[in-house]
């Protein structure tokens, strides 16, 4: 990569220029590059280009969008490119091709400037890399309900190599928002309602695609969950300890020990002042206080909204320099406030020159680390070092993103992640020799994926396209589970068109049936297309259309209804919950999810899966979550109960576990140190299966109102038929740590609970133990885990 450029060199290294020479730190090496560079080329390394990969595999061209402006590459690239917005997410193109065409693109943008500097090619990964033909895992609200921090990290590892393979450097996820009212549309977007949940797994998630070499972008920061109303992009009314203890902890967590290289701010506004203008957010806390040296992105158009949507700025100049000062490193996706309206402004006065430098050091530190300015870098990615690029056509078909060890993982996902919600004994099913199969979703082959699957995010505007995945419905799935069933299907009625036409029809297989399989939920889309994903927000949480309406006539037959949930947010389910024979709660499970929930409803797969969600009894009561404190919960004092009808962390196994046993070293331990646990776990059925425990702390009194319990800790414990295992968990004394009445996360001492439970809402061993000695003021880098070991291993 030679500049055409004079430049100095280093005695050592004559032909190497400074930026480039990998000898030296990185620091050394990004001062000389700004040293050398003029105003336009530094504002060009601060935006994107949405940009689209050729299906011929030539290079990219600029994606349109009402939000955009025209873009001009040629008149661009001289000047250099900072990112290239979704190549690969923004039209279906075989992923060679699409490989090809951005490796064609960067070698054309590298010739183009000075300097020879590549761009960063970011992608969508919220449920899988977000392309054509690569495999849709299952969304992130699967991810908690797994409870397997090590797993997620695992199918993390394998998106960002698909994605690495091609040229991609940073992925748009994890999202780290808690859910804080079920009616907001992106709830399947996020891990669940519990920030340590949140936190854990979004971390393991950041480890395993930071270990492939992508950039992981921790997004929406901070509040985007707590909008008013549960509606997309509404003003945020979280105070500062809500913000303090629920919505920064899971970011907390993932840069601390993840090592996240990015962060993406929030569209919205906290009392009145949005995160993309929130200099003690994006500076003071995130940088100074937490130590992040890395890129902070903008969402989509955030900061043209400063002048559209909040009024905070009143030209896209004004925009600029308030996302530079807030701390905003990068304009995505395409140029627009960072471009000419940004330059003049520099060149008038209006914004300081040193913001751009310190917006472009990270920028450039970010591409050194990434190994873009290193001297042997090359255009070609992984996918075609053996390749032709001369011959596009041959290329066709050969690099494959939907691989069977993909395929594996998406399962093993998809499996631990099946919530079994309720059971009389209907499951698993005997062999039925007649089932009725009914619903919306039960033969719809797109309602195992979520709003940021390809097929829904972007397929469905080219429906001439094959799908690029096979997606067993869950008809076929059922088919293949129990070969010796007679299947009669029935729609019922649609996903939220209301249409009853066909009910007549399910009642009568209901009656002619064993057992009936209803299949209700969701179907993903965007901004109205869906009844979830991004803006399909929703007043009520009853279900979509006439889907109660359905599932009360299948109660009403006779025939036991094991009700099934593909879906992106937790419903009420009315009658439903007490008389159905059984529930099943799926939440978008991606492309092998109808054989998981098969799998279930046989008994081939023995459910682990746990709510990261509550599911409500009644379809109003939010916004409510299992974090309220003694106000927020059931009384004399209101006619609204807002018990769910199964609570954070429920779910059922086809085995049972007895807890016994609990012993603790202390019942009292200082502000600043730890407590030992230890206590038995029994598998006492007759088959293998696994016990999620969960840890809750309670602190009866404190200085400001306390939630009246939080999860602090969990494990997942595989039993075999008859196994014990004695379980050790070390709970350090910072997990009780909440922000007081000064804004300063404090231990305090005082009393405390730590409940061992199956769930949120069954406790099963409580420990009491006393905090002794002074409040012990604690920070980010305070101990957030309680560390679960095996003590030993007993077979009955």
């Amino acid at each position: 990569m030679t500049p055409n450029v004079a430049v100095e060199t280093t005695p050592e290294t004559p032909q190497i220029p400074l930026w480039n020479d990998p000898a030296h730190d990185i620091d050394t090496r990004v001062s000389a590059l700004i040293e050398a560079m003029t105003l336009d080329e530094k504002i060009a390394q601060l935006y994107g280009v949405w940009v689209g990969a050729s299906a011929e595999g030539g290079e990219v061209a600029p994606h349109q969008h009402e939000m955009d402006d025209a873009v001009d590459l040629d008149a661009l690239l001289p000047a250099g490119l900072g990112q290239l917005t979704r190549p690969f997410g923004t039209a279906p193109v075989d992923p060679a091709l699409g490989a090809l065409s951005l490796m064609r693109t960067q070698a054309r943008i590298t010739a183009a400037n000075r300097f020879g500097i590549p761009a960063v090619a970011h992608e969508e990964c919220l449920a899988g890399f977000a392309t054509w033909q690569a495999t849709a895992y299952p969304v992130p609200l699967s991810w908690g309900a797994s409870f397997d921090p090590e797993l997620i990290r695992e199918m993390a590892a394998a998106i960002g190599r698909d994605m690495r393979a091609v040229g991609v450097h940073q992925g748009l996820a994890p999202v780290l928002d808690v859910v804080r009212d079920a009616r907001w549309g992106r709830v399947e977007e996020t891990i669940g309602e519990d920030p340590y949940l949140v936190g854990t797994i979004g971390t393991a998630y950041v480890r395993g695609l930071e270990s492939a070499g992508i950039v992981a972008t921790l997004k929406h920061f901070v509040g985007y969950s707590a909008s008013r109303a549960g509606r997309n992009l509404a003003p945020v009314s979280a105070g500062p300890r809500e913000r303090a203890d629920v919505l920064l902890p899971p970011f907390e967590m993932a840069l601390r020990e993840g090592g996240a290289r990015s962060v993406m701010h929030a569209y919205t506004d906290t009392d009145g002042l949005p995160s993309v203008a929130d200099e003690a957010l994006l500076t003071e806390l995130l940088r100074d206080t937490w130590g992040f040296d890395g890129t902070v992105v903008a969402d989509y158009f955030g900061i043209a909204f400063l002048k559209i949507l909040h009024g905070l700025a009143g030209d896209w100049a004004d925009a600029a320099g308030t996302a530079l000062r807030a701390g905003v490193d990068v304009e995505l996706p395409t140029v627009k406030t960072f471009g000419a309206p940004l330059t003049e402004a520099v060149r008038a006065g209006r914004v300081p020159e040193a913001l751009i430098d310190r917006a472009l050091r990270r920028v450039l530190a970010q591409k050194a680390r990434l190994g873009l300015l290193d001297p042997d870098w090359s255009p070609v990615p992984p996918a075609l070092a053996a390749a032709d690029p001369a011959d596009p056509d041959a290329l066709r078909g050969t690099v494959d993103l939907d691989s069977p060890a993909n395929r594996e993982l998406a399962r093993t996902v998809a499996e631990e992640a099946v919530v079994l919600l309720s059971n009389d004994g209907v499951l698993p099913l005997a062999a039925p020799r007649r089932i009725a199969l009914v619903g919306p979703n039960a033969e719809e082959a797109t309602a195992v994926l979520g709003c940021y699957s390809f097929p829904q995010h972007v397929g469905v505007h080219h429906p001439d396209q094959p799908m690029g995945i096979e997606l067993p419905t869950l008809r076929e799935s059922l088919e293949r589970e129990f070969p010796g069933a007679e299947l009669t299907v029935v729609r019922g009625t649609g996903v939220d068109d209301g249409d009853t036409s066909s009910l007549a029809d399910a009642v009568a297989a209901a009656r002619d049936a064993d057992v009936v399989v209803a299949v209700l939920g969701d179907r993903a889309g965007l901004f109205g297309r869906g009844t979830s994903g991004e803006g399909c927000d929703v007043e009520s949480l009853a279900l979509p259309g006439a889907q109660q309406h359905l599932l009360d006539a299948l109660l009403d037959s006779g025939t036991p209804v094991v009700t099934v949930l593909l879906a992106g947010r937790p419903y009420a389910l009315g009658r439903g919950v007490e008389e159905s024979a059984a529930v099943v709660q799926s939440f978008f499970p991606g492309a092998e999810g109808t054989p998981a929930l098969a799998g279930v409803l046989s008994g081939r797969v023995n459910p682990s899966g746990r709510l990261p969600v509550s599911v409500p009894r009644g379809s109003g009561t939010q916004p409510s979550t299992y974090l309220g404190a003694r106000l927020a919960q059931a009384s004399e004092v209101s006619n609204v109960d807002p018990t769910a009808a199964f609570p954070f962390g429920h779910g059922l196994s086809y085995t049972r576990f007895v807890w016994s046993d609990l012993a603790v070293d202390t019942d009292t331990a200082a502000t600043d140190g730890e407590v030992t646990l230890a206590f038995t776990v029994r598998n006492a059925g007759e088959r293998p299966g696994t016990e999620v425990v969960q840890l809750y702390l309670h602190d009866p009194v404190a200085s400001v109102v306390q939630p009246v319990q939080r999860l602090v800790g969990f494990t997942r414990v595989p039993l075999r038929a008859g196994e014990s295992r004695r379980l050790r968990v070390t709970v350090p004394a910072d997990v009780a740590s909440f922000t007081g009445r000064d804004g300063r996360r404090v231990v305090e001492p005082g009393e405390l609970e730590l409940r061992l439970s199956a769930s949120s809402g069954d406790p099963r061993l409580t420990a009491r133990v006393t905090l002794e000695g002074p409040e012990h003021h604690v920070d980010h880098t305070r101990r957030f885990h309680a560390l679960f070991e095996e003590d030993s291993a007993m077979t009955a």
